[in-house]
């Protein structure tokens, strides 16, 4: 008897020690990205806001948005780092390609760049990027092994998001599940959400203010939670629409211009004639103006969402750096706050319910879509919200902004099919067969 309770005693103290380890491991991982996160993160942000600035006090630095692509492309080439993209990040994490160090300097650049000269992008491409690449540096320095540089990869990537946008439990959360959908790798919780945190300290120390906006929400009412629905199945569509409008034009210009070159310089001068035609800035840069004037004046013109969309497009399309997420916040903010009045939702509850349901339907993430309307609009329409993103997953179907990300399960039924977004059931076949057997 009391060499049986000695073993379990020994037993048991091992492994209390192997997870003391483990929790001082992650810890440490967390500490580091998120602090070089948290500091990297704040530079490109501050970078990017005075970018934004001198644009619109210069506003002829839009006719430069040709040779911006030009020298974008020259960085891309001296880096080393031509086709690398926020999928290479996901790919890290799914399957350990691993990652180019010269990844930073380029998309650091060149999404600067971007918006400098205004090009339409979001910031968070870059974010994840930035991020999952010091992430799975920081694991080599620590010597990590394969399986847990994938989980420092998802660690950086929460960190640099965290530090974007003031959101440290949707970085966490995001950068968890947005690699497969139907599965929630509950190993990086831990430093996924250290890591935010930290590097959201860090951010708010160096004076980057977290994106929020003021919307106020209805009383919870049956008719409501009806016409909210009705409004994130119409949003569904919308994203659908945008992704798929931003994979066609890159295919598309790809398909035309083969020379990456001919491409980033024709592409800008495109976007300089639109932007010239249609006589506002509106859709050039982030657009984080009309996202808050959707939201919180209920302002926003009908075809806004349209036009976002064409402008993004054509410029990742076309070679130029940034993120698609802030852009699918426009079209889902602009979008709804002019179709929810119709639907007898106020405009601006509507571009807030608008921005969480596209943004879902766009990259497949639930959870992170509720997550982030409570961190941008507060929790006083929370069932609000879970509805619309609920209804916004389910009906976007089976696509998504990342190519690279793989659905695990089927969105209607506990089915295992294993398909890449874009590629619309190709292992369901097969999974039927199996679940037959």
């Amino acid at each position: 008897m009391g060499g049986a309770l000695k073993e379990k005693v020994r037993e048991d103290s091992r492994i209390w020690a192997l997870t003391a380890k483990a929790l001082g491991k992650w810890l440490l991982v967390a500490a580091i990205a998120g602090l070089f996160c948290g500091l990297l993160g704040s530079a490109f942000h501050i970078c990017v806001d005075l970018a934004t600035r001198l644009r619109g006090r210069e506003p002829r630095l839009l006719l430069a948005l040709p040779l911006a692509g030009l020298l974008i492309t020259g960085i891309y080439k001296l880096t080393r780092t031509e086709g690398l993209s926020t999928n290479s990040i996901l790919e890290e994490v799914q399957s350990g390609r691993g990652l180019s160090l010269g990844l930073i300097p380029a998309i650091f650049l060149s999404t600067v760049l971007t918006h400098l000269c205004g090009g339409s992008a979001g910031r968070e491409g870059a974010a994840l990027q930035l991020g999952g690449t010091v992430g799975f540096e920081t694991g080599r320095l620590l010597r990590l092994d394969d399986r847990d540089l994938r989980t420092a990869t998802m660690t950086g990537m929460s960190a640099f998001f965290a530090a974007l946008f003031g959101t440290p439990l949707t970085a966490a959360v995001f950068a968890m599940s947005v690699i497969s959908v139907g599965l929630l790798y509950h190993a990086a919780l831990l430093p996924c959400l250290t890591a935010s945190l930290v590097a959201y300290g860090v951010s708010r120390l160096l004076g980057v203010e977290p994106t929020r906006f003021a919307v106020a929400a209805p009383d919870l009412a049956g008719g409501m939670l009806l016409r909210v629905a009705v409004l994130a199945a119409l949003c569904a569509f919308v994203s659908v629409l945008f992704c798929g409008g931003i994979h066609a034009m890159e295919a598309l210009l790809k398909k035309t211009l083969k020379n990456p070159w001919l491409r980033a310089a024709l592409g800008g001068a495109v976007l300089v004639g639109l932007s010239l035609l249609c006589g506002t800035t509106d859709y050039n840069g982030a657009g984080m103006d009309v996202i808050a004037a959707a939201i919180e004046q209920g302002r926003a013109a009908p075809w806004a969402f349209l036009l976002k969309i064409l402008f993004t497009a054509l410029t990742l399309g076309a070679g130029f750096k940034g993120g698609e997420v802030v852009p699918s916040f426009f079209v889902g903010a602009t979008f709804a706050c002019a179709v929810g009045p119709l639907l007898g939702i106020p405009a601006g509850f509507a571009g807030a319910i608008g921005l969480a349901a596209v943004f879902c339907g766009a990259v497949n993430c639930p959870l992170s879509s509720i997550f982030l309307s409570i961190e941008l609009f507060g929790s006083g329409g929370l069932l609000y919200f879970a509805l619309a993103c609920t209804v916004s997953y389910v009906l976007s179907g089976y696509g998504g902004l990342y190519s690279s990300q793989r659905i695990l399960y089927d969105k209607l039924k506990a089915l295992y099919i294993n398909a890449h977004a874009n590629a619309y059931h190709e292992g369901e076949e097969e999974a039927r067969e199996e679940s037959k057997s």
